[in-house]
């Protein structure tokens, strides 16, 4: 079976895409790594290697969470299997 993303902690929101060529429509297989389980999220957008995924639906302002960590904040809504990136995704800092 491929790991097509990772993710370190269950309380993710995102899941970091270590595969080329995620099409949109496709079934893609991620790992949680802290508890060694499997679940599967099915991407809704062209998602480029070592962008992020969101593994369940995000709501605009909502805290972004990558390696159970706080990576930034969502600027629109995000839906389950799209693209987390610059578009949709800011620090907090600013």
């Amino acid at each position: 079976m491929i790991t097509h993303f990772l993710v370190h902690d269950k309380a993710d929101t995102v899941g970091v895409v270590v595969v080329e060529n995620v099409q949109p429509g496709q079934a893609l297989t991620g790992w949680i790594m802290e508890t060694d389980e499997t679940i599967t999220v099915k991407s809704m957008d062209t998602i480029p290697l070592g962008h992020k995924i969101a593994l369940t639906d995000i709501e605009e302002g909502a805290t972004l969470i990558k390696y159970g960590h706080d990576i930034g904040r969502s600027v629109a809504n995000i839906g389950k299997g799209h693209h987390v990136h610059v578009h949709n995704a800011k620090t907090k800092r600013w």
